[in-house]
């Protein structure tokens, strides 16, 4: 990897302008963005374990992509539908979060926080450490009140949680990694999930 640099700097210049690494940017300083600095720094995440927020909300959930499908795509799919659980999106969590919750493997649980809920179905794994969550994206949207400011999403979509910002005033990247949330065990009937109902056709007349 940039070994042509390494031989030679002086022949061999990087893309910079300073043709060499920059551990400081000019031209990001002069930018003048108080979330993103032109070097190198650790910056608090909006939402983390370590915020206050987390005294309500004490799980750290990640959204990461599925293997399913790609993103949404094919989430109708029968090789996606057989990865749910009672048609939901499976949400990873510790068996000890999952105890403390009294929610045992194969349970609809809500995960909410206070921008929205989803329910999602629970998958236990050691694997994943205390205090984290994983819902992967890509379950289709499926409200179950359309006309609410905040309706329940009944297929495990986790953009119902997640913070509608960019990662900073630079990259305006996504930050769906920065969520935290609580879950509970969803006793009683659950909404039907229709995200997948064809739309009925009507002919038109001739």
């Amino acid at each position: 990897m940039l070994a042509s640099f390494r031989a030679d700097p002086q022949a061999n210049k990087l893309k910079t302008p300073s043709g060499k690494i920059e551990i400081y940017s000019e031209k990001i300083a002069s930018f003048g963005y108080d979330d993103c600095p032109p070097h190198a720094v650790w910056l608090e995440p909006i939402e983390w374990l370590g915020s206050k927020t987390a005294g309500r909300y004490p799980l750290h959930m990640l959204s990461d992509q599925p293997a399913d499908k790609l993103h949404s795509q094919l989430d109708h799919s029968p090789h996606a539908r057989a990865t749910k659980i009672k048609g939901r999106q499976p949400i990873t969590l510790h068996p000890d979060d999952a105890t403390a919750r009294g929610i045992a493997a194969g349970d609809l649980v809500r995960v909410f926080n206070d921008r929205g809920a989803c329910l999602a179905a629970a998958r236990l794994s050691d694997r994943i450490r205390p205090g984290v969550v994983r819902l992967s994206t890509g379950a289709w949207f499926d409200p179950a009140d359309a006309g609410s400011n905040r309706p329940l999403e009944k297929h495990g979509n986790p953009n119902a949680l997640t913070l509608d910002i960019g990662a900073s005033k630079l990259s305006q990247g996504c930050i769906a990694q920065t969520c935290l949330v609580e879950i509970e065990r969803h006793d009683g009937p659950a909404p039907a999930v229709t995200a997948h109902v064809l739309p009925s056709f009507t002919a038109r007349a001739s």
